[in-house]
């Protein structure tokens, strides 16, 4: 039995020395391996340089720089998925329109509003002043970006059935002289019952005058320093209205107008004044910036 122990102690004492030898990583490989036998992974000979490498990991400043770029790469195609939808927007509102691109950009969406549509652009008003030629017919409120003018007071908010049915038709006269526009009152602007309210005039006579004057101003744009307003008749819904507007006097960045509202007589009659307005408009030190953006001027 003596040499039968002295030969598992010798074992036991080269298996130690034989440990010794390997690092922690490559003894947990090989103890994983999927060798049959169980002695394979201690008496498999081992070259001195698998000994004794250690199992290579990446370094922090790599695996920082793979998280920073997989972090950047799911960002970018967030934010692209969320600004999609914006991009059609952003290329309209850089997108220039015409006089002549604003009078074909609105199609009426149902019977009412052609029906209007209709009946502002074959009144004998509008013919002769197509026949003007120093008179420049446009609908302002179209040339504003679809972006934009969803936002916008009169172009958006008040524009559509039963508000202000159909964009304003306007013709302007060249370096700023005089406006005229047509415009249809719905039934859903009242103050009163079945008077249209004094505001809604007010916005439009402002928004009218200051047209009126914008080519002859600086940079083709200003804003309203003063406002007076004289109401002489009740605005029944529902009904079509003139207004006209001339500019009386240009001094540098300053510009005085004068215009009224008044209803649209039908051929041989004569027009009822609604009510009055006369305003001061200046163009502002930053207008060449507020040109960039007024697609209305």
């Amino acid at each position: 039995m003596y040499p039968c122990l002295m030969q598992r102690r010798l074992q036991r004492e080269a298996d130690c020395l034989l440990l010794a030898r390997l690092s922690a990583a490559e003894a947990v490989r090989m103890a994983c391996s999927d060798c049959a036998n169980p002695y394979f992974a201690v008496f498999w000979p081992l070259s001195s340089d698998s000994a004794t490498q250690p199992l290579r990991t990446p370094s922090r400043f790599r695996r920082a720089i793979a998280f920073s770029a997989y972090g950047l790469l799911f960002a970018g195609l967030g934010f692209a998925a969320a600004a999609s939808p914006l991009v059609p927007g952003l290329l309209d509102v850089t997108r220039h329109r015409s006089d002549e691109d604003s009078l074909r950009a609105y199609v009426p969406k149902d019977d009412e509003t052609k029906a209007v549509d209709d009946f502002i652009n074959g009144h004998p008003l509008a013919a002769e002043m197509r026949q003007n030629p120093d008179m420049i017919e446009s609908r302002p409120h179209m040339r504003l970006p679809d972006a934009l003018r969803r936002h916008n007071l009169t172009g958006g908010t008040l524009l559509g059935p039963g508000r202000i049915t159909v964009p304003p038709v306007c013709w302007t006269e060249k370096g700023g002289k005089s406006l005229v526009s047509i415009s249809h009152l719905g039934t859903d602007v009242c103050g009163h019952p079945g008077i249209v309210h004094g505001g809604l005039l007010a916005t439009m006579l402002d928004e009218g005058l200051a047209r009126c004057c914008f080519a002859a101003l600086p940079h083709n744009v200003g804003v309203t320093a003063k406002l007076e307003i004289n109401y002489r008749k009740p605005v029944h819904a529902g009904t079509y209205v003139v207004l006209r507007a001339r500019t009386i006097r240009v001094e540098g960045r300053k510009a005085w107008v004068e215009g009224q509202l008044e209803t649209l007589a039908a051929k041989g009659e004569e027009p009822v004044v609604l009510a009055q307005a006369s305003a001061l408009f200046v163009s502002p030190r930053f207008a060449s910036v507020m040109a960039k953006l007024n697609a209305t001027s």
